[in-house]
């Protein structure tokens, strides 16, 4: 396609035959004539080329200074009005519809003016500016509509680049999220069985065994994560937290309201905030009891994830700061309170939860 418009452009040149008429047609026509046809050619034609190289540059290097030229040779050469066609069609390139509008009025008005001019002296050459007067307008409206559209599908393709490249930033970020939930609660599970068989060389074959398969499980689940077809449940979460706060010998109570029916969606990021809260609990509060409740409470569905341990105000890490994110992108809100121990509270409207 790029090709055959390449090839259509040069075949537009063919306008330039009206400059022929004059030298042919009036007897009275010399070398002068030929030469002013030729000085025309010349110095038109660079300035046709450089339209379509740089339509950044068509007004000043290549519209006004085509008008200019047939402003200078139409009162010798009538044929060369074909010239005010060509600054039409520069200006439907380069401006707006508006803005081209105008100049098809001033060319117009120029045309006009020779036509009155040849009116007076020489009425023939009327016949020979009352096609250019036409062609400005058809070809000009024809250039202003093609090149609207080729603005149209440039803001297109650049809009969808900027779309692409945030839905891969997105995933990036997504990816991130579910690898440092997933590395971080599995990594310290095994850390944690790793301290007790160095503690109870007899629990080693156990702990062993165990360690294997959390390794194996994380692997799958890190394989899911990149390819976004991990779907986390509050389920399995509560039971990896019972068995995972168990073996630090911190108590696990779980209160969940047995009516409540939540979307997959929310549950999977529930879940994974639900993780990330309890792989917080299983390195730094030292706790012994953990309460955990998923409940519905003032319009909005709460999950609660409480530890009566050293509590602190130590910075937010990267995993509640991922945490924010995810439930910010349902319409909830993530609290931290570090008083008597920790409480983190999770909030998310209802409507959207179930």
């Amino acid at each position: 396609m790029r090709k055959v418009a390449g090839i259509s452009r040069w075949l537009h040149l063919i306008y330039l035959g009206n400059l022929l008429w004059a030298p042919i047609f009036d007897p009275a026509a010399d070398w002068v004539d030929w030469a002013l046809v030729a000085v025309v050619v010349v110095a038109f034609v660079p300035m046709y080329v450089l339209a379509w190289r740089r339509p950044d540059r068509v007004r000043w290097w290549c519209l006004v200074p085509t008008v200019v030229l047939g402003a200078l040779t139409t009162p010798f050469n009538a044929g060369a009005a074909v010239l005010f066609v060509y600054a039409g069609a520069f200006a439907g390139l380069a401006e707006s519809r508006r803005v081209a509008m105008r100049w098809f009025v001033g060319l117009t008005a120029l045309i006009c003016v020779f036509g009155v001019v040849s009116v007076v002296e020489m009425p023939y050459r009327l016949w020979a500016l009352l096609p250019s007067l036409i062609f400005l307008w058809v070809i000009g409206i024809v250039q202003v509509e093609w090149s609207e559209r080729d603005r149209e599908g440039s803001d297109l393709r650049i809009r969808t680049a900027r779309i692409e490249h945030l839905a891969t930033l997105a995933e990036r970020e997504r990816i991130a999220r579910d690898l440092h939930d997933l590395l971080g609660h599995t990594l310290t599970a095994i850390i944690v069985r790793a301290q007790l068989v160095a503690a109870d060389p007899a629990r080693a074959q156990e702990e062993a065994a165990e360690i294997e398969r959390t390794a194996r499980a994380a692997l799958g689940e890190i394989r899911d994560a990149v390819t976004g077809w991990r779907s986390a449940s509050l389920e399995t979460e509560l039971e990896a937290a019972r068995t995972a706060l168990a073996s630090l010998g911190v108590e696990v109570v779980v209160r969940r309201d047995p009516g409540l029916v939540i979307v997959g969606s929310t549950e999977h990021e529930l879940a994974l905030a639900l993780r990330e809260a309890v792989t917080n609990v299983a390195r730094h509060a030292r706790a012994r009891t953990c309460h955990i409740g998923v409940e519905a409470r003032d319009g909005e569905l709460r999950l609660v994830i409480a530890d009566d341990g050293i509590g602190g105000h130590a910075p937010e890490g990267n995993g509640l700061t991922g945490m924010r994110e995810r439930i910010a992108a349902l319409g909830g809100l993530v609290a931290r309170t570090a008083t008597a121990g920790t409480t983190v509270t999770i909030a998310v409207p209802l409507k959207v939860a179930t």
